[in-house]
């Protein structure tokens, strides 16, 4: 199934986008011409990424039975030193407040998301490594990619 999005040019360098209902504002900085009035196209990726995964380890969670009251997930992506600036590499912290006997589902869980079914990933992982850690509690928990 084809994926279709139409953006519109407001002014400036302001943009907008509705996504499944909901408008999205892309502009860029004040110091790049724009009137920050709107989120930048590049974050936008790595929001992407952190979501599609987010939403791929919540729904393995309750299959898993997974025990946990939080999960935030940080993105921070390296990029070239040339115009343009171009992400080479992620990185991502999976931070979950939980039970601790559940921390092998709980690495599973964010593996397979990761590894398996996370499309934003995947698609990343054309552009450039991502590398992965879990927190549990605050613990860095001991995880082993099996991704080749």
């Amino acid at each position: 199934m084809p994926a279709q999005i139409t953006l519109d040019w407001k002014k400036d360098s302001t943009f907008e986008t509705q996504l499944d209902g909901h408008t999205v504002s892309i502009d860029t900085s004040k110091e790049d011409g724009g009137t920050d009035s709107g989120v930048r196209p590049k974050a936008l990726m790595l929001v992407a990424m952190a979501g599609c995964s987010g939403v791929d380890v919540i729904s393995l969670f309750k299959k898993m039975r997974v025990r946990f009251e939080k999960l935030s997930i940080g993105v921070k992506a390296e990029t070239s030193d040339t115009i343009p600036m171009l992400y080479t590499a992620f990185d991502v912290t999976y931070h979950v407040t939980g039970n601790a006997d559940d921390s092998a589902r709980i690495e599973k869980a964010i593996r397979l998301s990761q590894e398996k079914y996370c499309g934003v990933a995947l698609m990343m992982k054309k552009i450039g490594p991502i590398t992965y850690r879990i927190l549990l509690n605050g613990t860095e928990l001991n995880i082993q990619s099996t991704d080749k």
